[in-house]
């Protein structure tokens, strides 16, 4: 056969190869783009199956939960830069291919992965999930981005800081920019400590543990992690980090319900109300907004102690059930009730505490919700804003005089803490409530830069927690 024939003989069909880490990686993401999932829901389920098929070893499993999480954290860079690489607007390609594109960038620039096995297993992923045609366009763009590194493309396509400071840092650190533009007057301050909270929201959080006062031990928590893993937690005296990661659920502890996940910055927020001082009796504890019961069970484990019972009450009845999990075997008097805190079944002034924990944009956990930034809008604010006012007047009115209100927020920004705060108090939008502030600040003890009070603003990039918001009120009148 000579060339000219050779070069018209096609060459025989090749089967792509499935790599079962790549798909599961690619599965995931398009549940959280086409069923607004979160992947912390998403991915184990999958995990959990791929195991039993017996696909999966604890190495894939990373391999898949990295690819996962930091394709998602660094969407909007990833974004950026493959709209630099192609002749169309982003909008027009496909989202199947951006979800195979943007794995495909993370590799290349966010992992040690070689170039040439990011840009195949990418290109083969194409194949098995797109079809030939739009593997050729993959495999176009990823050769495009592989000529460079993360910090020569992120010069390119982002905007120098000088022109658009906000836009900058939007592409740089992967926010939107309206997020960038909410933190920032939220934290205050200059360029340095808002690219630490930005850079802090794309690093992999630590799985947190809680043990619950009267049911577990600190102690117990650090024996069974192990010595090379656990580690004490900054702030709060019940806490552990389990900093090599791990399965929580493989200990007993958290099986049994004696201890659980939660965020240090959660658990600062129910042990400075449970230590809030009193006036007067100090019996019946309010958890008006309970779901999914972290912070409940945490309460009702420090109410247990005092003799207190604990009311959680959840609205949505599915969440009302995981309260009730939380909760189960907690040795003191306790009560799970679904009922909506804004129309509350209870009586005025029947609690001594009472701790509201506020739906919320969840702008102070995107570390470990990192699609919530893509899926959050501004105007979602304003869908928030009359029911967070109407919980904390209720949480006001539930409490007695003398007694002390909670207002928690998982967001540090502005119109959903200190706004809020200040609308109840002055009486704008409902009638004016006779409370005052007190300062949170001397309740966590040790804990720095909590600023000029009197309520309490956490920051991932300087207490390690989530952005948890704390505003302490006593009712007087």
């Amino acid at each position: 056969m000579n060339e000219q024939a050779r070069r018209r003989t096609p060459k025989p069909y090749r089967r792509p190869k499935k790599d079962p880490v790549r798909i599961l990686a690619f599965e995931a993401l398009r549940a959280v783009d086409e069923r607004d999932a979160y992947a912390n829901l998403v991915l184990p389920p999958l995990l959990k199956k791929a195991r039993e098929q017996g696909d999966f070893d604890a190495r894939d499993a990373a391999l898949a939960t990295e690819l996962v999480y930091g394709t998602l954290r660094r969407q909007g860079t990833y974004d950026a830069i493959i709209a630099g690489c192609i002749d169309r607007p982003l909008r027009e390609v496909d989202p199947p291919v951006l979800d195979v594109l943007a794995l495909g960038a993370h590799q290349l620039l966010g992992t040690r992965i070689p170039t040439h096995a990011a840009v195949s297993a990418s290109v083969e992923l194409a194949r098995v999930v797109l079809g030939d045609g739009r593997a050729k366009f993959v495999n176009a763009v990823l050769r495009k981005i592989s000529q460079d590194d993360l910090d020569t493309w992120v010069e390119r396509v982002a905007p120098p800081y000088d022109d658009d400071a906000e836009d900058h840092l939007a592409v740089v650190h992967s926010h939107p920019r309206w997020v960038v533009s909410a933190l920032w007057d939220s934290l205050g301050g200059g360029r340095a400590g808002i690219e630490d909270l930005l850079e802090a929201d794309n690093e992999r959080p630590e799985v947190t543990l809680v043990a619950r006062p009267g049911r577990s031990t600190k102690d117990e928590l650090l024996a069974a992690v192990g010595e090379e893993s656990g580690l004490p937690g900054r702030w709060s005296p019940y806490a552990v980090r389990m900093a090599e990661g791990g399965e929580p659920g493989a200990l007993e502890a958290v099986r049994e319900g004696r201890a659980g996940v939660q965020d240090e910055g959660s658990q600062l927020v129910a042990i400075a109300l449970a230590d809030a001082p009193l006036e007067g009796s100090d019996e019946r504890w309010l958890d008006a907004c309970a779901g999914p019961g972290g912070k409940a069970a945490l309460l009702a484990a420090l109410a247990a102690q005092r003799g207190a019972s604990l009311l959680a009450a959840e609205k949505q009845p599915h969440r009302a059930r995981l309260v009730e999990r939380a909760l189960a075997g907690n040795p003191g008097p306790y009560q799970v009730v679904a009922a909506d805190g804004t129309r509350p079944p209870w009586l005025p002034g029947t609690f001594d505490r009472v701790l509201v924990d506020v739906p919320c944009t969840g702008l102070g956990a995107l570390r470990r919700r990192p699609e919530a930034r893509w899926r959050r809008r501004p105007e979602d604010l304003e869908g928030f804003a009359p029911l967070q006012r109407a919980l904390l007047r209720e949480a006001l009115s539930a409490v007695r005089v003398g007694g002390v209100v909670g207002y928690a927020t998982c967001s540090p920004h502005l119109a959903e803490t200190r706004v809020v705060v200040d609308d109840v108090l002055r009486g704008r939008g409902g009638d004016p409530v006779e409370a005052e502030l007190l300062d949170a600040r001397p309740l966590m003890p040790d804990v720095p830069a909590l600023g000029d009070g009197p309520d309490v603003q956490l920051w991932p990039h300087l207490h390690g927690t989530d952005a948890m918001y704390l505003a302490l009120l006593r009712r007087t009148g």
